[in-house]
Order: structure tokens, then sequence, then C-alpha cells
């Protein structure tokens, strides 16, 4: 995949962002908001940076993905979807009780998910020990996670942060998704966790700050990473939740609501034109 253009990458995450609205509008519920906000970011893993082959969802050598911040399942389930794990049709499925595409991911149903999560705080854990196994096994695996700004308010989070310093988790990379809201409104008012830069340097991490909508910053923050050596990379990613249907950027309300029919028929139509625009 890596011959693939920033201009076909933008129709993927159009493509990925129908998927979002698809799911939680026939699910009649999920988490909409935070989806859309890390579509570039998993299309950029997804697509180009991860060494992945749907047809071999267990190979050994593959690299790994937590999403730290479960309930975007919406995203991951789009974005797995669309790179070929299972079929687009199947995102209608969404928290349905038989589907295999549950409200936060789990690897127990799903091929290619690397670990069940959702409970906040926790997926940065299990990376840090995706990353010391894939070193203790002198293996070349690495591993990438996305966490929500509202859930690095879990103490959980910093622990795991001081552990992947001091084992010197140059193959951990950890996207903070800075769309500023949270379930209850923004971070600051919340409990702010800012600054989220100067935290992560603290903790020891070499740290990047990127518009998370821009392939070109993501592409460049990634490549250092892998050139960053005896240190894990933090990509604090500033970004807009609701990202690309208008009525719902930056609306705190879009956080846990599914769009209605009416609301439905509007994003699938934006996000239809932008596509077109892009294709003509």
């Amino acid at each position: 995949m890596d011959a693939i253009s920033k201009k076909e990458l933008a129709k993927i995450a159009c493509n990925v962002r129908m998927g979002i609205i698809e799911g939680t509008f026939n699910a009649k519920s999920g988490h909409p908001g935070g989806s859309l906000s890390i579509t570039e970011i998993l299309t950029y893993l997804y697509f180009k940076e991860m060494n992945i082959n749907p047809e071999k969802p267990t190979a050994c050598n593959r690299d790994r993905f937590v999403l730290s911040k479960g309930h975007a399942a919406p995203a991951l389930y789009s974005v797995m979807a669309n790179r070929g794990f299972f079929p687009v049709e199947e995102l209608k499925t969404l928290r349905k009780v038989d589907s295999r595409l549950q409200g936060h991911p789990s690897m127990n149903y799903l091929p290619g998910i690397d670990i069940s999560s959702g409970s906040l705080g926790q997926g940065i854990s299990a990376a840090c020990g995706m990353a010391l196994g894939s070193k203790l096994k002198g293996d070349a695996f690495r591993v990438y996670t996305i966490l929500g700004d509202g859930e690095i308010e879990e103490g959980q989070v910093w622990e795991a942060a001081m552990y992947a310093a001091a084992k010197k988790l140059d193959n951990l990379v950890a996207f903070v998704d800075n769309n500023n809201l949270q379930i209850d409104g923004t971070v600051e008012e919340v409990n702010s966790p800012y600054p989220i830069p100067e935290k992560f340097a603290a903790f020891g991490w070499n740290v990047i700050e990127i518009d998370g909508h821009n392939f070109d910053e993501i592409e460049a923050a990634l490549n250092e990473a892998k050139a960053t050596k005896g240190k894990p990379t933090a990509i604090i990613a500033t970004t807009t939740k609701g990202k690309g249907v208008s009525f719902m950027e930056n609306q705190v309300n879009w956080h846990g609501s599914a769009p209605n029919a009416e609301q439905y028929e509007i994003a699938m139509n934006e996000l239809k034109a932008l596509l077109n625009e892009m294709e003509g």
C-alpha cells in the first residue's frame, strides 16, 4: 500500500466517514463525534503505515493497533471494512445482538482486532505490553494506539506513560485525539489535562504536535517516530469532533448520539458531494 497517494487517502477517509454514519444510524446509538475526529489518523495507519494483511489478521509479524478510546469503534470498523477485513455492508449491523461489530472492539468476535478495549485508560497499558513483548522476543513489529483527550484524565494512562519511557519503548506510538470535547463538555470544564504535550514530555516521551486531519503532518510525525530511538512517541493531534459533517462539528451532543433519518440523509449527501468533488 506504500504507493497510495494523499488524494486517494482523502477519498478513503470520506468513505470511512460514510461508514461511521451508516453504522451509527442503523444502530440508533453509538459515538459518531469522536469517530469522525480520528478518521484521517486511522486511514493513514491502516492504508499506508502499518504492516498488516487482511487475509492474515493474526500474522506474528503484523503491526498492532489498540483503540484505547474504544467507544470510537465505528471509525475502526469502517476503516477495517474499507481495508478489506470484512464486507462494508456489515457496518449496518453495528451494535446488533448477533453482530461481530459490538459497541466496543472485541477480539473474540472480529479478526483483526488486536485487543478488546473500551474501559478508558486501559488501552495504552495493553499497548505497552505488546511493545515490550515485541522487544523481548526480538520481533520487529510496531504498536500504535489512539487515546481521547478526555480519556487521559484517567490515572492509569500516566502510569503506562511512565512505564513506556522507563522501558524505552521506541516501537510504541500513542496518538492523543485532542478534539477538546468529552461527554459532559469541554475537557477544560470537566477536568483539564492541559498542557498535554508538556505532560508527555515530562514523562520522558518524544512529543510531536500535528493537525490530525492533515495527511502530510501525520506522515511526517510517524516518520519521526520511527527515527526516534530510546523513547516512545506521543503525537498530539488537534482535531475537530464530528469532522466532515457540518451539523456535528464541534458539537458536544454528538459525542454519543446517533443521527435520525433526516440527519442521516443530510450527512450522507454532504459526504457524497465531497467525494464527487474529489473524484471530479
